[in-house]
Order: C-alpha cells, then sequence, then structure tokens
C-alpha cells in the first residue's frame, strides 16, 4: 500500500507556477480531483484558462517535474488538461470600462444604452487603421483556430458597408433562419457567425448615415441567438469612424487587437486605433502584423512591404506584439474557395503563424481577465 499523501502532492503542485499569471497552480485553484491510488500512481487534473493556451505542454510538464522531485517514490502520473475559458471583467455589470472617464454616455442626453450580452464570456474587437491589410482574414482565422482548440466561438462581420466573411467562407447566398423572434447566427467551421451580407443582397450597395448604421449594428449584436459564447469576435470595418466608436462605447469590450502591415503607411493609421481606444479605456490586446514577407520556394523571405514595422511600432508603443503572418497565395485562394487557409492547408507557414497568433490573443485576454479578478 502506498504512503503517498494527497497533500503531498498538493504541496508540490503549489511550487508549479502558471508562466503568464505569476502565481502557483493550487492558489490560482487551477488543480482539481487529486486522486493518489493504492500502488502510488497519482492523477489529477489541470483547468486552463483558454484551451487554446500555448503553454499547455510546458504546464503539464512541469506538474510531472514537480511532483518526482517532491515524491520519488511516486508510481505513474496522470494529468488531465482540460480548460474554462475565464470572463472579462468588463461582463457582467459593465460598470468597468465607465471608470476610464464614464464613456458609456458620451453623446450627452440620449445616449444609448449599453449592449448587455451576459451568456457571452469575452468580447474581441479586431481592428485596422486602414483597408486593405487582411484584417477580415486574422479575424477569421482567429475564430476558427479558437474554435479548432475546443472553445465556443461566434464572428460578427461588423463591417456594413464592404461584408466579406460571407464570401470568404463560401455562404454567399445563405439567409439565416428566425428562430423565436431571433436570428440564427450561421455555423461553419465550428464558428457562429452574422454579417449584413447575410441579410442584403450582395449586389446591393449600403448607402446609410451613421445612425442608420448603428441601429443595424445594434441589431446584428443583439437580435442573434447566440447562446453560450466563450469568445465573439468583431471584425471592425476599417478606420475609426461611427460603427466603431458605437461599437466600443456600447458594448463591454475584453480588449481590441489592431492588425497592420509592415509598412509605414499603414502604421500612420494604426496610431489612431490606438488613441480611440485608449480614449474609451478598452484594454489594447497587443498588435498583429500581416503579410509580413512573401516565402521563396527556396524558403528565402521577400519582405515586400518591408521588415519589422508593426513589431517596431508595439514596441514603441508599448503594445504587446502579437505576433507577425505571412503573405501566401494560399490565403487569397482561400478567401476566395471560402475555405480559409487555416483549414485547407493547416501546415502551411501562413496557417501555423495564423494559429500561434491565435493562442497568443487568447493567451492575453486570459492575463487580462485574471489581473482583473485578482485587483
Amino acid at each position: 500500500m502506498s504512503s503517498i499523501q494527497k497533500s503531498q502532492i498538493e504541496a508540490a503542485l503549489g511550487t508549479v507556477m502558471e508562466p503568464d499569471l505569476g502565481r502557483d497552480l493550487m492558489t490560482l485553484g487551477m488543480v482539481e480531483n487529486i486522486a493518489v491510488d493504492e500502488a502510488g500512481n497519482v492523477s489529477f487534473t489541470v483547468v486552463l484558462t483558454t484551451p487554446a493556451c500555448p503553454m499547455k505542454e510546458k504546464i503539464k510538464n512541469s506538474c510531472v517535474e514537480a511532483i518526482k522531485a517532491a515524491v520519488p517514490e511516486v508510481g505513474s502520473i496522470d494529468v488531465n488538461m482540460t480548460s474554462k475559458v475565464t470572463s472579462s471583467c468588463s461582463h457582467g455589470g459593465h460598470g468597468n470600462h465607465d471608470g476610464h472617464g464614464h464613456h458609456g454616455a458620451q453623446g450627452g442626453h440620449g445616449a444609448p444604452q449599453k449592449i448587455d450580452l451576459p451568456n457571452v464570456k469575452n468580447i474581441i474587437a479586431v481592428a485596422s487603421g486602414k483597408g486593405g491589410v487582411g484584417k477580415s482574414t486574422v479575424s477569421l482565422n482567429l475564430a476558427v483556430s479558437l474554435a479548432a482548440s475546443g472553445a465556443k466561438v461566434g464572428l460578427i462581420d461588423a463591417d456594413l458597408y464592404g461584408p466579406s466573411i460571407p464570401t470568404m467562407v463560401g455562404l454567399q447566398n445563405v439567409k439565416p433562419e428566425v428562430q423565436n423572434q431571433k436570428l440564427m447566427p450561421i455555423e461553419k467551421f465550428g464558428v457562429k457567425m452574422m454579417s449584413i451580407g447575410f441579410l442584403v443582397d450582395p449586389e446591393t450597395a449600403l448607402i446609410w448615415r451613421g445612425p442608420m448604421a448603428s441601429s443595424a449594428m445594434r441589431q446584428l449584436i443583439t437580435d442573434v441567438d447566440w447562446q453560450e459564447l466563450d469568445y465573439l469576435i468583431f471584425d471592425l470595418p476599417p478606420g475609426t469612424g461611427d460603427i466603431q466608436l458605437t461599437l466600443v462605447q456600447n458594448l463591454a469590450i475584453s480588449g481590441a487587437v489592431i492588425v497592420t502591415t509592415p509598412q509605414e503607411v499603414a502604421l500612420a493609421d494604426v496610431a489612431k486605433a490606438v488613441t480611440m481606444f485608449r480614449k474609451v479605456g478598452v484594454p489594447i490586446l497587443g498588435l498583429v502584423e500581416n503579410m509580413s514577407w512573401y516565402e521563396l520556394p527556396d524558403g528565402t523571405r521577400d519582405y515586400i512591404f518591408g521588415r519589422q514595422g508593426g513589431e517596431t511600432f508595439a514596441k514603441t508603443n508599448a503594445i504587446t506584439f502579437l505576433g507577425s503572418i505571412p503573405i501566401s497565395s494560399s490565403v487569397r485562394e482561400g478567401g476566395d474557395n471560402g475555405i480559409p487557409a487555416i483549414i485547407a492547408n493547416p501546415d502551411a507557414p501562413t496557417s501555423q503563424a495564423a494559429s500561434r497568433v491565435a493562442g497568443e490573443i487568447a493567451r492575453q485576454v486570459s492575463i487580462l481577465n485574471a489581473n482583473c479578478s485578482m485587483n
């Protein structure tokens, strides 16, 4: 019969630090179901804060090493890695962002009410200072990648004037069903999606003034039966206009991801997007540099748009750099064929880079949520 005590295992795991949160797994309440059998075999579950955690293997190995070091006579060690996505602090009461200068009621009298989505844990806005930087591609790949990791994901195509998500997922002529007076999101690749492109004829150009656009945007959010989501991703229109402001002021956004290309002209516009989010108190999760280089057949890189402009901008402005995604024809083909590159060609350098960026974004959301709940 084994003399190993459960308390010894708890003590050993109390020395394993969560790399991002700087506290041990036991204090963070991330260990469950510790069991020791008569032969001295140990099993337990580690509950991560996101299924897309890039540190999964590192944490698992650290647990095994810590137990072997503290309890040399241990038998087998079975670590079950699972996850429960944490909620944003801006979730729920929604008063938190107003602490940054009561922007909730900006615009004085008759300001629109905050939009409440009680079943959505985290809302991520994907933005860019200008068009043409591949923001929709990044949004879609982020959504698909998080869904593939096991998270419940929704995607709203918030570009009312040029919705591209329906084309990118091959659903140009699909119309959502209505059930109990709610629109049912269109589901593909494990992601629940909504776009004005599903509601109006693709050939019809929308010529809406600001208030009409803002009202349509609210409907895309509130009149849809999203059910429970770990992440709801907003593919914002480019720039910093009415729709972006309506969204960031009226939704409890967990954080924003900014997409740019390496060249100077794109970065000049990024600064405006950064200023907008900072003004309304939305945390910036980080910056993604898209179209960073073109990989030639011999493996060398052609930096078409310049080198590391995004990374340098992020450092200068104290923003987390989330990673670089190379340009490749498979991304364009995926967008045209309706199958995202991350699914059509998961081993391609672009797909691998997009998956890493998605993991990094999920990680930043978890860090933000943990720091907020500790305060």
